[in-house]
C-alpha cells in the first residue's frame, strides 16, 4: 500500500521545482510514495524539465491555468497514498521530514491535518506555519494593526498564534498550503479543495472543515522546510490585496453566519480599499519621488541662473517664453539621464554625468534649428547643463551618505560570496559565476558541514565566518550537503543583510530568495543578457527612434518593403510598445526559459536568409541573442532582410518564414 502521495502544482517556476523534486525523492526514501506534479500551463520548459529528469514522477500537464484547487484536486482523485501531502514548488523539505510527518499521523489517529515549521530563504521563522481561524475579531485585530503590535496576545495575537512557541508541537486551527498532509479517510469525509477558491484561502477553507469533520489539525516543530514564499514580493501588489481578500469574504460567507459574514464582508472591503490605497501610494511615491526633486530642483537652478544671467547682461526674458525653455531642457536632460541608466540601481554617476552630456547636445541641435526670433540662450543652456550636474551629483551624493538603499557604496562595489562547498563543485560554482553577471565578485570556499579542509573556514562556525568576512552573498551545494544541514545553516546565519542562496546539483541556476520571481539566477547568461534593464532600455529606444525614423520617410522606405500595409501596421505597434523589430522565433524560445521579449516583426533566424529553419537551430539562435544583446544586432538584422518589415506575424522556427 502506497503510504504517501505527494502532489506539487507548478507555474513557471521551473528551477525551484527541479530542486523541490530533488529534495522531495530524497525525503521519500524509506516510505512507500508517489509524486505528482500538476502543471498549469507553464511556458518556461517546466514540462519538458520534469518528463527529461524526473520520469518516475506523474506528470499532469494541463493547457491552462486552472487555479491551485482545481490542479490539486485532479491529482488528489488519481492517488492511492494513505495520506496526502499538498506542497509548495517553492519549498526544500529536509531528508525526514516526510518520515517524521508520516509516523506522527501514524501515531495521532485523531489528526486529520498537518503543517510543520517553515522558514524563508533568509533563515527566519514564518508565522503562517501556524494560524488561528479568521473570525471577524481576529480578522480585525489583524487588518487594523493590533496583531503585530501583540504578537503574543492571546487575544490579538490569533492569526498567526503567536502565543505558541515555534519549537514545540501544538494543536493550530489553519494550516498552510505550502506544505498540507492529510489523511486519505478525512479527505473522503470533509472533502477536497473548495474549487471556488482559485488562489489564496483554499487552505483555510479545507483546514476548517477539517475541524468540522471530528480531526484535529496539528503543527509539527521536529523538521522544518525553507518556503521561499514567491507571494510575498508582491503582497503590496494592489492584485495582492484584492485578490487575497476577496478570498477571505468567500470564505466568510460560506462558514459563517449571515450576520457574521455581513460584519466580515464589511472590515475585508475596507481593509481592501485601505490596503490598496496604501500599496498604490507606496508605488508611486516610491517610483515618483526622486524624479519629482530632480525636476524642481533644476526648474529652482534655472529659475535662479535666469535671474543672476539678467542682472549680469542686463537682458530681460519673457516669463512663458522662460518657461517653455526650461520645461523642455529639464525633460530632455531628465529623460536622457533615464535612457542612460542614470536612474537604475546601484548609483552610477558615469550613466548620469553621461546623459546629461547627450541631452546638452541635443538641446543645442534643437537650439541651432531653431529661427532667431525664437532662440532663448545658449550661455543659459550650458550654464543650465552644469547645475543640472550640480543637481544629480550632489543629490546622489547625500543619498549614498545617508546610506540609502541603492545609492549606498558597498552596492556599486565588489561584492563578497561565500560557497559551502566542497573543492569540486566549489570549482563549477566559480566558474559558472565568472562567465555570468556575478563576475568581479571576491568568493572564498567554506568547507561543508563534517569536512575539515585544511586553511578552509568550516561550516560549524558558520556564524563566525560571517560575523568575520560579511559576504553579501552565502551559497551552499546541493551536492555536498543535505537539505537539513543547508536549512540548519540558513537558520543559524539569518540575517536581513546576506543573501543565502543554494546551487542544486548539476544546475547552471542558483536559487535565492531574491529569485523568487525569476525562477532562478543564470549563471550562464551572459553579463549582456537582454533581460539587462539597460539592455531593455536600449532595446526600446533604438525601436521608437527607427520605428519614428520610419515613420517620417515612409514615402521613401515603403519602396523597399513587401508588404506595404503590414510595414505601417508595424510601425504604429513598435511606436505603441506593442511589437519590438526584433524578437524570438514563435516556438523556439519558451521551453528554454528565455528572458520575456514583445513578439518581434524579425527573429534572429532570419539573418541565414533560409526560408526554412530547423526548431533546434533556431533555439539555439535565440539563445545566442538573448544572452549578448548588442543594439547593433538588431540593426544587422534588419539591414538583412529589411523587405521583411512589413511582415503581420512573427516567424515560426520549423516553418516558412
Amino acid at each position: 500500500m502506497i503510504d504517501l502521495s505527494v502532489i506539487i502544482v507548478n507555474y513557471n517556476v521551473e528551477y525551484f521545482l527541479e530542486q523541490c523534486l530533488h529534495s522531495v525523492i530524497k525525503a521519500s526514501k524509506g516510505l512507500n510514495c508517489e509524486i505528482f506534479v500538476v502543471d498549469n500551463n507553464s511556458v518556461d520548459g517546466s514540462v519538458a524539465m520534469v518528463e527529461k529528469k524526473f520520469p518516475e514522477v506523474i506528470l499532469i500537464a494541463n493547457k491552462e491555468n486552472l487555479g491551485f484547487s482545481k490542479a490539486n484536486n485532479m491529482a488528489v482523485r488519481q492517488s492511492k497514498g494513505r495520506y496526502v501531502l499538498l506542497l509548495n514548488p517553492d519549498t526544500l523539505t529536509e531528508e525526514d521530514t516526510l518520515e517524521k510527518s508520516v509516523a506522527f499521523m501514524d501515531a495521532h489517529p485523531d489528526a486529520g491535518g498537518l503543517g510543520v515549521k517553515m522558514i524563508d530563504g533568509r533563515g527566519r521563522f514564518l508565522p503562517e506555519s501556524k494560524r488561528g481561524l479568521p473570525t471577524p475579531a481576529v480578522a480585525f485585530y489583524k487588518i487594523f494593526g493590533l496583531a503585530a503590535l501583540f504578537p503574543k496576545s492571546r487575544v490579538f495575537g490569533r492569526y498567526h498564534l503567536g502565543f505558541l512557541p515555534e519549537n514545540e508541537t501544538h494543536e493550530v486551527e489553519i494550516l498552510s498550503g505550502a506544505y498540507m498532509m492529510m489523511r486519505r479517510s478525512c479527505l473522503d469525509k470533509v472533502g477536497l479543495l473548495d474549487e471556488a477558491f482559485f488562489m489564496y484561502g483554499e487552505d483555510i477553507d479545507l483546514s476548517y472543515r477539517i475541524l468540522k469533520g471530528g480531526y484535529k489539525n496539528y503543527y509539527l516543530a521536529d523538521t522544518r522546510i525553507i518556503h521561499y514564499k514567491g507571494e510575498s514580493t508582491k503582497k503590496s501588489s494592489v492584485n495582492y490585496v484584492f485578490v487575497f481578500y476577496r478570498a477571505m469574504v468567500i470564505f466568510a460567507r460560506k462558514h459563517f453566519s449571515p450576520g457574521g459574514a455581513g460584519t466580515f464582508s464589511f472590515f475585508i472591503n475596507l481593509a481592501i480599499y485601505l490596503r490598496a490605497g496604501i500599496a498604490l501610494g507606496r508605488r508611486f511615491s516610491g517610483k515618483i519621488a526622486l524624479p519629482l526633486f530632480d525636476a524642481v530642483a533644476l526648474g529652482l537652478s534655472l529659475y535662479f541662473l535666469r535671474e543672476w544671467y539678467a542682472s549680469f547682461t542686463g537682458k530681460i526674458y519673457d516669463i512663458e517664453r522662460t518657461a517653455t525653455a526650461f520645461a523642455t531642457y529639464i525633460t530632455v536632460w531628465m529623460s536622457a539621464v533615464y535612457a542612460s541608466g542614470g536612474y537604475a540601481k546601484p548609483l552610477n554617476f558615469g550613466a548620469i554625468f553621461r546623459g546629461i552630456g547627450i541631452g546638452t547636445l541635443i538641446i543645442l541641435a534643437g537650439y541651432a534649428l531653431l529661427p532667431e526670433s525664437l532662440r532663448f540662450s545658449r550661455a543659459l543652456i550650458l550654464l543650465g547643463a552644469a547645475a543640472a550636474a550640480a543637481v544629480f551629483g550632489i543629490s546622489r551624493t547625500l543619498l549614498r551618505a545617508a546610506r540609502v538603499a541603492g545609492f549606498r557604496r558597498e552596492e556599486a562595489g565588489k561584492k563578497i560570496t561565500g560557497i559551502v562547498a566542497g573543492k569540486a563543485e566549489f570549482d563549477r560554482i566559480s566558474s559558472l559565476m565568472a562567465e555570468g553577471p556575478a563576475r568581479g565578485q571576491h568568493i572564498f570556499r567554506i568547507s561543508p558541514p563534517g569536512k575539515a579542509d585544511k586553511d578552509v573556514p568550516r561550516a560549524e562556525r558558520l556564524r563566525e565566518v560571517v560575523g568575520v568576512y560579511k559576504p553579501d552573498s552565502l551559497i551552499f551545494s546541493g551536492q555536498d550537503m543535505t537539505s537539513a544541514d543547508i536549512i540548519a545553516s540558513m537558520a543559524e546565519v539569518k540575517s536581513s543583510k546576506t543573501e543565502l542562496k543554494i546551487a542544486p546539483p548539476e544546475s547552471l541556476y542558483i536559487i535565492g530568495s531574491s529569485s523568487v520571481e525569476k525562477g532562478g539566477e543564470l549563471f550562464v547568461m551572459n553579463i549582456n543578457a537582454v533581460s539587462n534593464p539597460r539592455n531593455r532600455r536600449k532595446k526600446r529606444l533604438f525601436d521608437f527612434f527607427t520605428a519614428v525614423l520610419f515613420l517620417l520617410g515612409y514615402p521613401v522606405w515603403v519602396l523597399f518593403v513587401k508588404e506595404k500595409r503590414g510595414f505601417y501596421r508595424n510601425i504604429t505597434d513598435v511606436i505603441l510598445g506593442r511589437k519590438s523589430w526584433v524578437g524570438y522565433a514563435k516556438d523556439a524560445g519558451a521551453s528554454e526559459g528565455l528572458p520575456g521579449l514583445r513578439n518581434g516583426v524579425l527573429s534572429p533566424s532570419d539573418r541565414s536568409g533560409k526560408l526554412k529553419m530547423p526548431v533546434d537551430t533556431a533555439r539555439k539562435l535565440n539563445v545566442v541573442y538573448a544572452r549578448d544583446y548588442r543594439v547593433r544586432n538588431d540593426l544587422a538584422l534588419m539591414r538583412a532582410a529589411f523587405s521583411a518589415l512589413g511582415r503581420r506575424k512573427a516567424p515560426i522556427a520549423g516553418k516558412e518564414f
